[in-house]
């Protein structure tokens, strides 16, 4: 890597976020992780979009279809230093295309536990650094 070139944030996954991302097809994979890959490195995949509710950037979806299922990552990079995933779900429902309400409900939980977690992580990693 160049000297110029920023160090990449570490991915923090919450709740199950990890398991259900590795449970989609390889394309949909592929596309979640080449933006997870952008937010470690500070910027946007132009693929991810703010999800709506949620008060601007800090929080984005990634929405991908495949083999005519859609399929949804959420994650924030709200928390200086990290990216967390959040939530990842393939979209059941099939009237139209809002988030459906349950899993607007796990995201703000999750958003909830991904603040916690990272108060606790920025206290260990100062612990560790003196």
């Amino acid at each position: 890597m160049a000297e110029d070139e920023p160090q990449p944030k570490p991915v923090r996954w919450i709740g199950s976020s990890r398991e259900d991302v590795r449970a989609f097809p390889e394309p949909v994979r592929l596309r979640v992780g080449g933006a997870l890959w952008e937010a470690q490195l500070g910027r946007k995949a132009p693929w991810a979009k703010p999800l709506r509710g949620f008060g601007g950037a800090g929080v984005l979806e990634v929405v991908d279809d495949h083999d005519g299922d859609t399929y949804r990552a959420v994650y924030t990079v709200r928390f200086a230093g990290a990216v967390y995933v959040l939530q990842a779900f393939q979209k059941k429902s099939k009237s139209g295309i809002a988030t459906p309400r349950h899993e607007i409900a796990l995201i703000e939980q999750r958003l909830k536990r991904a603040r916690e977690d990272h108060e606790q992580w920025l206290a260990s990693i100062t612990t560790t650094s003196r």
